[in-house]
């Protein structure tokens, strides 16, 4: 997996198909070339809290990430994970959850807009 740095991928990937879990929100697009790479951004806004409390809900959504992504993910695909204030106090088997059923609901999303195309 790569990570996402650039503004411009992770405002690619807010124009693309986003699902909202009570932990987390799930941004994903397919990349920007033909590489069958995963790339994966955090981010966390000031809603979630402070500099402390926004550095540990990004900690613990790149753990969920390291774990569910790898399974579940698509290679050439981008995504972005928001913090929400759930983040923090969901336990993380449930976080874990979050991403997987967030990632399925995408994937389906994007399979259905390809058949559209």
């Amino acid at each position: 997996m790569d990570r996402l740095k650039k503004r411009a991928d992770f405002l690619r990937a807010a124009r693309g198909i986003r699902r909202v879990t009570p932990s987390l929100t799930l941004e994903t697009c397919t990349g920007p070339d033909d590489s069958l790479v995963i790339r994966v951004g955090f981010t966390a806004s000031r809603k979630v809290g402070n500099a402390v409390v926004r550095n540990r809900a990004k900690r613990r959504l790149r753990e969920a990430a390291a774990a569910v992504l790898p399974l579940s993910g698509r290679a050439g695909n981008d995504y972005v994970l928001v913090a929400r204030p759930g983040t923090l106090t969901r336990p993380f088997p449930d976080l874990r959850e979050d991403l997987a059923a967030a990632l399925e609901a995408a994937h389906l999303k994007l399979d259905s807009a390809k058949g559209r195309s």
